[in-house]
């Protein structure tokens, strides 16, 4: 009778997940599997395939245009991740505490999570605009001189930065401040009993009670933003990712190379898959 209570459980569990395991199937799994076999070949969609080994790889690697982007898509990841991470921290902190106006501005910081990458690029495109755009006058206020920002390959990127921070820190902040919520108000009350300052009660409880939280959401973000297109594309080609060049090769172009574009898709999963390893194995299990 047990075991077939058993049976009738694992059927409805896997009843629920079988929609979710088919879009994983078809829509992922079978598409990388794919890509991967892909990368061997060259291939323009009209003609059959063409097996060339590991030839789009060896071109890959002399290619200056390839290391660019990769080159890029590094500067992001280092240029965003700790920084979005650490203020919003600061932010949640402070609307974790009874201050006036709270939600009203947990609201305002969650706001440009839930805008589009259009609109949101097309507003920070006008703000960075060398000409006319807001912050040259105010550089020039205080007696610095306008960057080109978008037109400038050395500034696009930290214009690019400065925006995906602008809109994912709500999102980040938001979790902190479920991580936040959920420590005990006693930690703190015995504290303060003992005497510890607010430094110390943040090092020696929020922090390590946030541990998990900031290494889930630092793997998240990277995740996700390893894969950055949107504004990069819609802002400035300057600073070109991965994504662009791979997108580049298959619709920006009147020769696509499918194989190529599935062979930076490799190297861009297998990169993925080792950081991830090392994030997880060191920086999670610490």
């Amino acid at each position: 009778m047990v075991g077939n209570r058993g049976w009738k459980k694992f059927f409805v569990i896997s009843l629920f997940l079988l929609p979710n395991f088919i879009g994983f199937l078809f829509f992922i799994e079978i598409p990388i599997v794919s890509s991967f076999f892909l990368s061997f070949t060259q291939w323009d969609l009209i003609s059959k395939p063409k097996w060339v080994g590991l030839q789009n790889y060896i071109n890959l690697l002399k290619d200056p245009e390839f290391w660019a982007a990769l080159k890029h898509t590094i500067y992001f990841i280092i240029g965003y991740l700790p920084t979005v991470m650490v203020l919003a921290l600061g932010i949640a902190l402070i609307l974790n505490k009874k201050i006036n106006g709270r939600l009203f501005f947990r609201a305002a910081y969650f706001i440009p999570v839930i805008s589009s990458w259009v609109a949101v690029s097309l507003i920070w495109k006008w703000l960075f605009n060398p000409s006319y755009g807001l912050i040259n006058y105010v550089l020039s206020i205080f007696g610095f001189e306008g960057l080109a920002w978008l037109h400038d390959p050395a500034w696009a990127m930290p214009a690019i930065i400065i925006t995906s921070i602008w809109k994912d820190l709500g999102f980040v902040m938001v979790i902190y401040l479920a991580g936040l919520q959920g420590i005990p108000s006693t930690y703190y009350e015995a504290a303060e009993i003992d005497g510890a300052n607010s430094w110390k009660k943040f090092t020696n409880i929020t922090l390590p009670e946030l541990y998990f939280v900031i290494g889930a959401v630092g793997l998240l973000r990277g995740i996700w933003n390893f894969y950055k297109f949107d504004e990069v594309y819609l802002m400035s080609k300057s600073a070109g990712t991965l994504p662009i060049f791979i997108y580049e090769r298959v619709i920006g172009t009147t020769s696509p190379e499918f194989g190529v574009a599935a062979a930076v898709a490799t190297i861009l999963m297998v990169i993925m898959m080792i950081l991830i390893g090392f994030y997880v194995r060191k920086v999670l299990k610490w």
